[in-house]
């Protein structure tokens, strides 16, 4: 069946709302619709691009702009030539603004309305197919209550809100039914997750709730962690659930406490040490990864040095590492900026450093079995999220066994298991 071609820029959450757009616009065809991302600058000056090459090489398409980067500039996107209607964060899973023809070319509603976490997904069935991903991600809870100076996303996704357990559960279970040995559970700020249910209850105690109504599950991760609330069950699901993978991702941000405070971020360096230590001491051979900004406003070289000093302090594995990017309205674009150069100079210092502890890691796994979940090809991940090269054939979501023999080109190299 025809459908709307769905082209996704951004997040994982953006990512499992776009699987239900993309089941929204069945029947569809000649429209285009582009999920934007607006975490930083550049990530809305890729998504004008991709709009403009996009009307270049399709000139009869219909393009809908939907996303964080249309919530928050709705005039700059309808102002375009290329863009047909411009659908709001709040709006763009009502598939009557997606597929029909009249009505209003800007549809963004206000987004610090919404006290629910999105009415046409709790309505609809579940979501059972993410495109040719064999990894799948269920949104858990939406939006962020919290401030953080240089953050513009809670602008664009609007107040805390969490999803049902009963919901989680269903479209966990629906994506199990259709094969998806690896679930992903992703929002804005999962570890405020519970804040606004009866109960109030924990990321940590959902998860073991979930995992105990769906043991057909194999393989279950969590999207960014913040450091500063997770909660007790988490560490113990690290400690008694083996299908709860030995990889966490933290929003860390900085390891310097001034710039934490800068940031006003709620954990200090210690506490991200804690984290850490508290997770080993639960999953010893568990790894972590870390978001990084290079280059805050008013950062300076030992500042910095504490944040590079950290990466080995918590044995960080995988670093996703961004220059400092002011984004207009937040209280961050208004304190003293380091030069773009430094922020480069930094941002590339980290991403070396990060290179180098993933290559540590990797040469770490030669000789071990490797559980890997087969994505394409001979390519996977293991259950720490590392790369792995397969020298044999399996299909597409297979889960296989793997002897790690070596590492090439930042890869493991798995030869079947005996």
């Amino acid at each position: 069946m025809a459908q709307a071609r769905i082209i996704t820029l951004g997040c994982r959450l953006n990512t499992f709302e776009s699987a239900i757009m993309r089941a929204n616009t069945a029947g569809i065809e000649d429209t285009v619709v582009i999920n934007t991302c607006a975490v930083t600058a550049e990530a809305e000056r890729q998504a004008r691009q991709v709009i403009r090459r996009l009307r270049r090489e399709r000139p009869r398409v219909r393009i809908i702009v939907t996303g964080c980067a249309a919530q928050l500039n709705p005039g700059a996107f309808a102002a375009m030539e290329e863009v047909d209607r411009v659908v709001g964060n709040a709006d763009k899973l009502d598939a009557a603004l997606l597929t029909a023809d009249d009505g209003e070319d800007v549809v963004v509603s206000d987004i610090m309305a919404p006290r629910e976490t999105a009415g046409p997904f709790m309505a609809g069935p579940p979501v059972t197919d993410f495109g040719g991903r064999t990894r799948a991600f269920v949104q858990v809870q939406q939006g962020c209550d919290h401030r953080c100076t240089f953050c513009i996303i809670p602008f664009a996704r609007g107040p805390n809100r969490s999803v049902p357990l009963a919901r989680i559960v269903q479209q966990v279970q629906g994506l199990v039914d259709s094969g998806y040995a690896e679930i992903v559970l992703t929002g804005v700020d999962v570890c405020s997750y519970g804040a606004d249910l009866a109960g109030r209850p924990s990321l940590g105690r959902m998860v073991r709730l979930m995992l105990r109504r769906v043991p057909a599950l194999r393989r279950l991760r969590l999207t960014s962690l913040d450091p500063a609330a997770m909660d007790d069950d988490l560490f113990r699901l690290l400690a008694e659930e083996p299908r709860f993978m030995p990889h966490l991702h933290l929003s860390l941000q900085a390891g310097d406490d001034m710039v934490l405070k800068r940031m006003k971020r709620r954990h200090t360096r210690a506490d991200a040490i804690e984290v850490c230590r508290r997770a080993r001491a639960a999953r010893p051979d568990v790894v972590f990864g870390a978001d990084l900004i290079a280059g805050f406003p008013t950062e300076t070289e030992p500042m910095f040095l504490n944040t590079l000093s950290a990466v080995a302090e918590m044995g960080l594995t995988y670093l996703h590492v961004f220059p400092y990017s002011p984004r207009p309205g937040t209280p961050a674009a208004r304190m003293p900026e380091v030069p773009v150069t430094v922020r480069k100079e930094r941002a590339a210092i980290l991403r070396a450093a990060g290179g180098k502890a993933l290559a540590r890691f990797l040469e770490s796994r030669i000789g071990t079995i490797a559980e890997v979940l087969v994505e394409k090809g001979r390519s996977g991940r293991c259950r720490h999220y590392a790369p792995v090269h397969l020298g044999f054939d399996a299909p597409a979501g297979a889960v296989v066994g793997a002897r790690i023999a070596n590492v090439v080109e930042g890869r493991l190299v798995g030869t079947r298991a005996a």
